[in-house]
């Protein structure tokens, strides 16, 4: 019998759902029998959002969109009330995804940046965990804290945003340890990964398209992930088949990490 994973009717809420590696988690969540709760900035009646929820309908999902700011802290309560009244009383996955590459360098961070970045990038995935606990540890519920690969090893420039993913690994560290066993926290860290996001760095360059080569040239799998492939990680942590996983941030990244950069 072929393997399979089944989260039929598990309500699901994945922050930074209508792009990049957060849409690629909600449609494998979608296909793996998930109800979607899609939190991002962007307006309801945006292309973007209405390009989520057809993603979802294609999949067969139950879905939802709310629109929240989550650098503001006071909009965080009311996007949990809303996921749980759309599971009837319910979230059992929380997948904290929303995040944005604040790259200003040590020396010319300013004030404003750097607080940008910890309330984006650190302090909404504590406070989000926070105010789902409730909900969460009625069902054994899962947290999956998007990390990222620049928790372990970054290049010239990613500061503060490195600084905020390290820290990442210890949030998921501490809510492994006090929420257990009642609630299970990992952390996931994908490398490089083909996103509309990534595409934006590329440009930056006189040629693109080298550079793009050059990058894929670091991996020894010679290729960057995919959406869907991150998404497949959150299908498998947020099943039963991951249930004695807590505590810990798993690293994705196609092998760049095992390889020595020579330039």
């Amino acid at each position: 019998m072929a393997f399979h994973i089944d989260l039929k009717d598990k309500v699901a809420l994945v922050t930074g759902a209508t792009s990049g590696i957060g849409l690629g988690i909600a449609k494998m969540l979608a296909k793996a029998g998930c109800r979607i709760a899609g939190c991002a900035e962007l307006a309801e009646d945006s292309k973007e959002v209405n390009a989520f929820l057809k993603a979802m309908s294609d999949e067969g999902s139950a879905a939802i969109y709310i629109a929240a700011d989550l650098t503001k802290p006071q909009c965080i309560p009311d996007l949990v009330a809303k996921v749980s009244a759309f599971g009837n009383g319910a979230i059992d996955i929380l997948v904290s995804n929303a995040g944005r590459n604040v790259f200003k360098g040590a020396a010319m961070c300013d004030e404003d940046s750097w607080e940008e970045n910890m309330q984006l990038n650190l302090g909404a995935h504590w406070r989000l965990a926070k105010y789902c606990k409730p909900y969460l540890e009625k069902n054994n519920g899962t947290i999956i804290i998007m990390v990222s690969n620049h928790a372990y090893a970054t290049i010239p420039g990613c500061f503060p945003y490195n600084v905020s993913k390290t820290a990442l690994t210890g949030l998921v560290k501490s809510l492994a340890i006090e929420w257990g066993p009642a609630v299970r926290t990992v952390g996931l860290a994908p490398g490089f990964i083909d996103t509309p996001g990534n595409q934006v760095w590329f440009d930056t360059f006189d040629d693109p398209a080298a550079q793009r080569e050059k990058t894929i040239d670091l991996h020894p799998v010679k290729r960057i992930g995919t959406p869907e492939e991150i998404g497949g990680w959150c299908v498998f942590l947020a099943s039963k088949y991951a249930a004695f996983a807590s505590g810990t941030t798993y690293l994705v990244d196609g092998g760049r990490s095992a390889l020595m950069q020579d330039n």
